[in-house]
């Protein structure tokens, strides 16, 4: 990976290129922890802000800013439910094809409940405050969105 910051319980990561969910996942598993659960966002073919077929994504990011950003969310994960095991997020830039995996993020957990939240609200807030950016390509235009 280009941009990353891994400790004991964080792993997180900016790469130009395909990110390795069985890496991420095999990771991510503590035996103190009984729930793996893990989310990968990939480029679909079609989009409501396109004109037609999705031919492609295109990422960019603040990459410093971004990973403080990835820190900021594991923390808050972290503060709010200390028994979270571990915490990764991890993000491509650059061009990303149809069905290719963009953005994976995992949590384990001692329960199914806390890593299925948890991975949830690491989405939701790398979208709300994470400096990335993308470009969508269809056959007829291509937009930041």
């Amino acid at each position: 990976m280009k941009f990353e910051h891994k400790t004991d319980r964080e792993w997180f990561g900016i790469s130009e290129g395909p990110l390795d969910f069985s890496e991420i996942h095999e990771w991510v598993i503590r035996p103190d922890c009984g729930a793996v659960s893990l989310f990968s966002g990939c480029t679909r073919n079609h989009s409501k802000n396109s004109d037609g077929v999705v031919t492609r994504l295109e990422y960019e990011a603040y990459e410093s800013q971004a990973l403080e950003s990835f820190k900021t969310i594991s923390a808050d994960v972290f503060k709010q439910c200390p028994k979270v095991g571990r915490v990764a997020i991890c993000h491509r830039t650059g061009v990303v094809n149809v069905s290719e995996i963009s953005v994976i993020a995992a949590v384990s957990a001692p329960h199914r409940s806390e890593a299925f939240f948890y991975t949830e609200f690491l989405i939701k807030k790398l979208k709300e405050i994470s400096p990335i950016w993308k470009k969508e390509t269809s056959k007829q235009k291509s937009n930041w969105i």
